[in-house]
């Protein structure tokens, strides 16, 4: 009780400081501090002891202000993966390492967590937020937000709301229902502004029902601050905030990235026409104040976190989040390996390891231990074998390049320099090397050395808008201009397709110079300024048919073979949704050629979101391995080999597309209807009556369980508290330790079955761990909300009283015991 009053008289001085501070501000100071100074920061004002507040992409590390390798950052795994966990605790961890990688880079906001939902598995970006349930999503985003802030880092819950794919993301209308707004789209959102009070919330660029969310009044306004009371500000996501007034009025208190925004000056002069109320001004600077007094940034506020956390061993956490999310869908007994299994391990992946999706979640790692890493100092015979290369497309220049950036002037003088990690230069803002300024700055050139390790024809070309001289090896492969076409996203320079220039026959291990010259073009409006382009590349393509011969024979030779199969940033990536769900290139037809020759054939899919696995009854394993962060090769080896077992459940339904009941991600006429209310994920697919792949909430470990017994106390229910409380007494039967993830869900009862609600939905769950042998409880809280429904009549959350059949098990499908309660 003392601990509560001592934290409100903290908030209470906080609050003074804000208002001591907002007092002392004119007008011009205020709607300067609502916009941004530059791509990542608001301005610091000197004179109310006000630092600058700097913000940070997430959400798998802190990336920094500037897009580089020179300042690394350890790269978690992918948030489908630390969904996979099923683990609060867990999530919580990670936002801990992430606070503190933002205090090491002097960032105090991170631009995470992604809450979104998995509506359709065609969603490009999916593979940055956590699942198709709104329960799991708002408890793993909880842990994650819980973790941050206790190292004094703010969050920005994200992308407010229903941003849920990327076509057309900048303008498209979503019409979503009431109810499946309030029970799907914006519950994790309430979830987590309940249960971890973020300090922020980032609006997305879409419309709902009509109006764009940095405007929309009634999401921001009456339900997120009304209803549910959230106190922290609010940031558009970059370059969504379109008008002045209309964003003031809508509730949007930070226009980023600047200095060209509707707000500052903007805003300024509104409010002088009366075209704005500065009392409206003063709430949204009373919130960026009260942010910066948190965080430590406002002189004569106390922060939140006034000492740093213990420090985390950022490695190790990546390492144990990976082998904790692997899901092990299929295994008829050849997992784990034997350390002297003799493996064929087989894949371009498996080599050129996928650890991150692409756009703006991209991190720099100081290091990325590959399948082949990780496998070749686990398993001493071990041979490996390309077999099929994931992607017939070029991609920015990477493995056996050495580059920099040369920047120059109109006359041709050098301004300086910067190095680059791969051949992508994504400058965006004051994001420019040392001594050079966009005003200067005449032309780029991106220019090296590459190494090829294949002999070969290699090709290269660019990705990007305007004019490009490309040279390798002292031959002009393109002189040109590269125009713009019908594209509507102000980022296609990073996300758009690469364009091949030419090819060169090169020899391994032979270096050769390698030069991309791009004069910036001044005449094309930039909505902020950016250099963005890219060095594409692609090795020499052999013949797949005799790649897969090689492989084949490798695995007949083996004892076991480990194929590697992935996406690449062309399918998975922010920017755009995918078109189907199949695996890239000829890995299908690997997969089965090498099934076919081994029997022990373990598959590893490395993608961040589901594919289609249309031979996974044919190979003796399956594990998903998502995006799996820097140290994924090793966490890989732990897992094969029985060091650790796979911990994770799918946190969202893998099928097929043509199965799939909701697919839609394209608009009509500038719309997105949901027409599926509130029937999205496993609830679509057992409206549906198809059969996944492999259901939600699926995962296989090395160890068996037996479910003894259910117990419900209901009391709490029956008597309008918070929730009913399920005991599950679970044993484990093999004979190894193991860590079992309880499933809890909700059916009505078959005399209270109704066609407006799902035949079943998520509850509740818990994470334990026993010995061979061992009995253990978990004890999960079924909230309240588990027992409502949204009216859309009466706008009000509505008990629907009845009998329910409360099952406990291992998945949505393999349920293990059940009872039937009144509620």
């Amino acid at each position: 009780m003392a601990q509560h009053a001592d934290g409100d008289q903290r908030d209470q001085a906080r609050e003074a400081a804000v208002e001591a501070a907002l007092g002392k501000l004119d007008l011009d100071s205020k709607t300067r501090l609502l916009a941004g100074q530059d791509m990542w920061s608001l301005p610091p004002i000197p004179e109310i002891g006000l630092k600058s507040l700097v913000m940070s992409d997430g959400p798998i590390g802190v990336r920094g202000t500037r897009w580089t390798a020179d300042d690394p950052s350890i790269a978690l795994p992918s948030p489908t993966a630390l969904a996979a966990t099923w683990d609060p605790a867990l999530a919580r961890r990670a936002g801990a390492l992430l606070a503190q990688e933002a205090r090491r880079k002097g960032v105090h906001v991170l631009l995470a967590p992604t809450v979104n939902l998995h509506r359709s598995p065609l969603g490009g970006r999916h593979f940055e937020a956590y699942s198709e349930d709104p329960y799991l999503t708002g408890a793993i985003g909880t842990g994650y937000v819980q973790g941050v802030q206790s190292g004094g880092v703010g969050t920005t819950v994200k992308h407010f709301v229903a941003n849920d794919a990327e076509t057309d993301r900048f303008t498209v209308n979503n019409l979503v229902g009431e109810r499946a707004l309030r029970e799907l789209y914006l519950a994790p959102f309430e979830a987590i502004v309940a249960n971890a009070h973020p300090w922020g919330i980032m609006t997305a660029y879409n419309q709902v029902n009509g109006t764009t969310m940095t405007e929309h009044r009634y999401l921001v306004n009456e339900i997120l601050r009304g209803e549910w009371g959230f106190d922290g500000f609010n940031v558009s996501d970059w370059l969504a905030a379109r008008s002045t007034t209309g964003a003031l009025k809508g509730g949007l208190d930070v226009a980023m990235p600047g200095p060209q925004t509707v707000y500052g000056p903007a805003l300024a002069a509104a409010v002088r026409a009366g075209e704005a109320d500065e009392s409206e001004i003063d709430d949204a600077v009373r919130r960026v104040l009260r942010l910066a007094a948190r965080v430590g940034a406002l002189d004569g506020a106390e922060p939140v976190v006034t000492e740093a956390p213990a420090e985390i061993d950022g490695e190790a956490l990546a390492r144990e989040i990976a082998r904790r999310a692997f899901v092990l869908v299929r295994n008829t007994g050849v997992l784990p390996l034997r350390p002297d299994t003799r493996i064929a391990l087989v894949g371009a992946a498996a080599r050129d390891a996928r650890v991150l999706g692409g756009g703006s979640a991209t991190v720099f790692p100081a290091h990325i231990t590959s399948p082949l890493d990780g496998l070749g100092a686990a398993f001493p015979s071990l041979t490996y074998a390309v077999g099929a290369d994931p992607s017939d497309e070029l991609a920015p220049a990477d493995q056996g390049f050495e580059l920099r950036a040369v920047c120059r002037d109109a006359e041709g003088t050098v301004l300086g320099e910067g190095t680059l990690p791969s051949g992508q230069l994504q400058w965006l803002g004051d994001d420019l090397p040392a001594g050079v300024t966009h005003e200067a700055l005449h032309s780029i050139e991106i220019t090296g050395t590459f190494t090829p390790r294949e002999s070969g024809d290699h090709a290269f070309g660019t990705r990007g808008l305007g004019a490009f001289t490309l040279t390798v090896d002292g031959t002009v492969l393109y002189d040109g201009v590269q125009s713009m076409g019908t594209e509507s996203d102000p980022f296609e320079a990073i996300f758009g397709a690469p364009r091949e220039r030419g090819k060169v026959t090169l020899t391994a291990g032979r270096p050769v110079e390698v030069s991309l010259l791009h004069p910036l073009d001044r005449s094309r409006a930039m909505p902020l300024p950016a250099v963005l382009f890219s060095l594409v590349h692609l090795g020499p393509r052999r013949d797949a048919d005799a790649l897969i011969a090689e492989a084949v024979e490798a695995a007949r030779d083996a004892e076991a073979a480990v194929v590697v199969v992935a996406t690449t940033e062309r399918v998975e990536s922010e920017g755009f949704d995918r078109t189907d769900l199949r695996l890239p290139g000829r890995q299908d037809d690997l997969v089965r050629a090498v099934a076919a020759a081994n029997p022990n054939t373990v598959v590893v899919v490395n993608s961040g979101s589901p594919v289609e696995l249309p031979w996974r009854d044919e190979v003796a394993a399956v594990l998903l391995s998502w995006f799996p962060g820097q140290e994924g090769g090793a966490a890989l080896a732990d897992v094969l080999g029985g060091a650790e077992e796979p911990g994770g459940r799918l946190p969202t339904t893998w099928g097929a597309l043509a199965d799939a009941p909701v697919t839609g991600v394209t608009p009509a006429d500038g719309e997105l209807a949901y027409t599926e209310g509130v029937f999205i994920g496993y609830r679509a697919w057992d409206r549906s009556g198809a059969t996944p792949a492999y259901p939600f909430g699926h995962g296989l470990g090395y160890t068996d369980w037996s479910y003894e017994s259910l117990d419900i106390d209901s009391t709490s229910a029956v008597s309008g508290a918070s929730g009913t409380t399920a005991t599950v007494r679970v044993r484990n039967t093999g004979e190894r330790t193991g860590r079992e993830v309880v499933q809890v869900y909700l059916a009505p009862a078959p005399s209270q079955a109704d066609t407006d609600r799902p035949a079943r939905w998520l509850a509740g769950f818990a994470t334990v761990t026993a010995g061979p042998g061992e009995t253990v409880e978990a004890v999960i809280g079924l909230p309240r909300r588990a027992f409502e429904t949204w009216d859309e009549t009466t706008g009000a959350w509505v008990h629907r009283e009845g009998a329910y059949v409360v099952t406990a098990g291992r998945s949505l499908t393999d349920a293990r015991l059940n009872e039937t309660i009144a509620a």
